[in-house]
């Protein structure tokens, strides 16, 4: 693939995604509070919704921090799909890409909704009880380091499809075990729905994952 082609593919996946999360959002802001809040009722003076979820609330974290474990998520999901012409890893980048950055979107949007911060000084997993320590750029459980990440970016070919497919493993994992805690323990139907419908869909693509790299002869 020419370099030129390569360059016209990428600004259309990326304005694709761009779309995907600025409709979501869109969509987000123009549901009225009674749609958004747990209750129905309207916002307070400060305009914080009377029923919001907690600053301290599962339902809080994990939006916030499964934002920044998807964010992660698909740039690496970016980063293969340019080091690779494997149709089968670039198919699966592109799910990855599109899935969770409409997630993203979804979750920030109901951020917003609550009239809570996108971003906290608040420990990353907090709300699960045992903070995340970062390490080396890795700010939770299963996020790529930054030295992770810079391998990916100079691996090519078979290389960089089996180090991406090891990574993936590893941040679905942690990312499953995220949404799985956050479906029992929040109290607001959007994210106990989508925190379970993630779990499922994490723990389906890394059994997929683990078929990929027994294909290159790989192991997790």
């Amino acid at each position: 693939m020419t370099s030129t082609a390569r360059s016209s593919r990428s600004l259309v996946w990326a304005g694709a995604v761009v779309f995907v999360v600025a409709v979501g959002l869109v969509l987000l802001m123009v549901v009225r509070p009674s749609e958004a809040s747990p209750s129905g009722s309207g916002t307070s003076g400060s305009g914080t919704s009377a029923t919001a979820p907690a600053e301290s609330s599962a339902d809080v974290g994990f939006a916030r921090d499964m934002s920044v474990h998807h964010q992660q998520a698909v740039e690496m999901a970016f980063i293969v799909r340019d080091r690779t012409d494997d149709e089968a890893v670039r198919r699966l980048a592109y799910d990855i890409i599109n899935t969770q950055a409409n997630q993203r979107g979804m979750m920030l949007g109901w951020l917003e909704s609550w009239g809570r911060p996108k971003s906290s000084d608040r420990a990353p997993m907090e709300w699960m009880g045992h903070p995340a320590t970062p390490d080396d750029g890795a700010l939770m459980p299963g996020m790529a380091t930054d030295t992770q990440l810079d391998r990916l970016r100079a691996a090519k070919g078979r290389d960089a499809e089996v180090l991406f497919l090891r990574l993936m493993t590893v941040h679905h994992r942690a990312g499953a075990d995220m949404a799985r805690a956050a479906a029992g323990s929040a109290r607001t139907d959007e994210i106990s729905d989508l925190a379970a419908g993630m779990a499922r869909a994490q723990e389906s693509e890394i059994t997929l994952m683990a078929d990929m790299l027994e294909a290159r002869g790989a192991k997790p």
